[in-house]
């Protein structure tokens, strides 16, 4: 509960009116056996003291006041309850807002082993059960609460020791009550791990739906999902069990306890040592005594349920975020980029991806990293975007090293474009728009232009309002790369980075691709950086580097590399060889 107060205190006023009002609600509610003991004490015993009018009089005013307590009690419950909805909304929206904002905070390679529709199915269920549970806590467990102490008091005006046989009784059944719950805690937490597991595994199925659909795996999906849903199911059917065990033995022992009570109070009122209406008045606040000790398991019943939700947001906000330096150095227009001596190892990996790496390319250069899969060509790009940082050497933008620079700041002056295309569900222009949101049509339709898009929009007739589906699926794959290449044009960025841009598409898309890339290589406001296994992608960079184990073991222009010899001449003659060319592009 602590983190939850945390939040709370944020939102203190509204937590303390909602109290205020609680408490007015439930002792204004409680005004009526009092009331009846008054009148029946001190107006029907000893009527015939009295006139019809004197008594008239005297219960009349009573029975006004017992309007009124009920009318106080109806305005301020209807308060509360409006009250008691702002906060718990605002707490959980904050909670899964910070929760999302620690998530995208946090270093890239924590979403290494992180399925991401397990976070989210965290979040959704933390924000849904503190609304229950600040909701229960204040209109059934504070409530209960303050009746449970307005009853005590009341007693202790009547006679101690019945007082002190309520005081008794309340401590036992609460304590009956957390000590029960107990046994719900791991049956919760099963239930919440595997829920969660669920939610990661359905997501990645629908994420992927086209390659399921496409393979005939669509009935083995709906049978895995239905086994991770049978034992959610018998989770939740073992919790139902045993909440059903608690309610029972805890409310047997609610009602034996509330017999025993008015057993007390028969011998009291038989031995005259309280009145007739005290024992009415105490008889009717016995229900206000046991039905909020009732919902005070309930109420702990809630939290049990919520403290798994608890637990992993708390393991979520313990992870750490993204280094940052506490005095940034501002970058403004990149003009260089160096890697001095990096070396860089993955916390799974037995040796390193990255070994003695040292380059550097300046404004208006076009370099290219090529090699065997796994020479470390993509490690060097999520180097580069400050995703990881290296374990020896430095990488330096503008001579200022990456430590002492923003990296969201170096980023925004990033145009990427991936081997697998990420683009989201929404138009063309929502699309683009999403690394620049101030981008006016005009701007996007220049960008389109330089990525040769222009026939995806007069194919579908909508312009930039075309509907591309959920990760672009009604767009072949190379329009979905003309879509990135114009997304990360629209920045204009100081970096135009290609990774592996091609290399997913059919040969005469990665052709088209290929020349557009070509063509905008060499640009004097930017570096351009190409990494490709296609030679022909990279033929007209200034330098090309040749990576093998994570090391470089080539470099400079593709004629010098053919004519010296090597893996690069390997792998030319290779492909030269498979696609029929004769001679290296120049």
């Amino acid at each position: 509960m602590g983190l939850i107060f945390r939040y709370l205190r944020e939102h203190w006023w509204l937590a303390a009116g909602a109290l205020v009002l609680a408490a007015i609600n439930q002792i204004s509610s409680m005004a009526e056996p009092f009331i009846f003991r008054r009148i029946i004490d001190g107006y029907l015993i000893p009527s015939r003291h009295q006139s019809e009018r004197e008594f008239a009089l005297g219960a009349g005013l009573w029975l006004a006041a017992m309007v009124a307590a009920t009318t106080i009690a109806w305005a301020a419950k209807t308060l509360q309850l409006s009250r008691v909805g702002q906060i718990s909304q605002k707490v959980a929206a904050t909670m899964f807002a910070d929760g999302v904002r620690h998530a995208l905070e946090m270093p890239y390679a924590e979403f290494e082993h992180t399925r991401s529709g397990e976070m989210l199915d965290q979040l959704q269920k933390l924000r849904w059960k503190v609304e229950q549970l600040i909701g229960s806590t204040i209109n059934e467990l504070f409530i209960s609460l303050v009746g449970v102490v307005f009853v005590l008091v009341y007693a202790a005006s009547v006679h101690w020791v019945i007082a002190l046989y309520m005081a008794v009784v309340a401590i036992l059944m609460i304590a009956l009550s957390i000590a029960l719950s107990r046994t719900l805690k791991r049956v919760q937490a099963d239930v919440f791990r595997e829920g969660t597991a669920l939610a990661g595994a359905a997501t990645e199925t629908i994420r992927n739906i086209e390659f399921v659909k496409s393979q005939g795996l669509a009935q083995r999906e709906i049978s895995r999902l239905h086994d991770s849903s049978g034992r959610i199911l018998a989770f939740e059917l073992e919790g139902i069990r045993r909440v059903r065990r608690f309610s029972f033995f805890h409310g047997g022992c609610v009602q034996t306890m509330r017999l025993s009570l008015i057993v007390l109070l028969l011998y009291f009122l038989y031995m005259r040592w309280i009145s007739a209406g005290q024992f009415f008045a105490l008889y009717l606040y016995s229900r206000c005594l046991f039905v909020p000790l009732q919902q005070v398991g309930s109420a702990i019943q809630e939290y049990r349920s919520t403290e798994a939700s608890l637990g992993a947001f708390r393991v979520l906000l313990d992870r750490p975020k993204e280094s940052r330096p506490a005095r940034p150095v501002r970058v403004d227009k990149l003009r260089s980029i160096e890697f001095d001596d990096v070396q860089f190892q993955y916390a799974a990996a037995l040796r390193p991806a990255l070994t003695g790496l040292s380059f550097s390319v300046v404004r208006g250069e076009t370099i290219a990293f090529v090699g065997p899969s796994g020479a470390g060509k993509s490690t060097i790009v999520k180097l580069l975007c400050g995703l990881y940082t290296p374990q020896r050497g430095r990488i330096l933008y503008n001579g200022i090293s990456q430590g002492k620079i923003s990296l969201d700041e170096l980023r925004e002056r990033i145009g990427l474009v991936t081997q697998e295309t990420q683009l989201f569900s929404g138009s063309i222009r929502q699309n683009l728009q999403f690394v620049r949101p101030g981008a006016s049509d005009a701007e996007c339709l220049v960008a389109l232009e330089q990525a040769s898009a222009q026939s995806l929009l007069k194919r579908t007739g909508q312009g930039l309002d075309t509907l591309i589906g959920e990760g672009g699926l009604r767009l072949s794959g190379g329009e979905r790369q003309r879509i990135a290449i114009a997304r990360a044009l629209l920045r204009q960025p100081h970096v135009v980075i290609f990774d592996e841009a091609t290399s997913s598409l059919d040969s005469l898309t990665e052709k088209d691709i290929s020349a557009t890339i070509r063509a905008l290589t060499g640009r004097s406001d930017a570096i351009t950086i190409l990494v490709a296994h296609r030679l022909s992608t990279v033929s007209r960079a200034d330098v090309i580097y040749v990576l093998d184990h994570g090391m470089i073991v080539q470099s400079g222009s593709q004629a010098d590399l053919v004519a010296a010899g090597g893996l690069y001449r390997d792998m030319w003659l290779q492909q030269v060889n498979g696609d029929g060319e004769s001679h290296p592009e120049s």
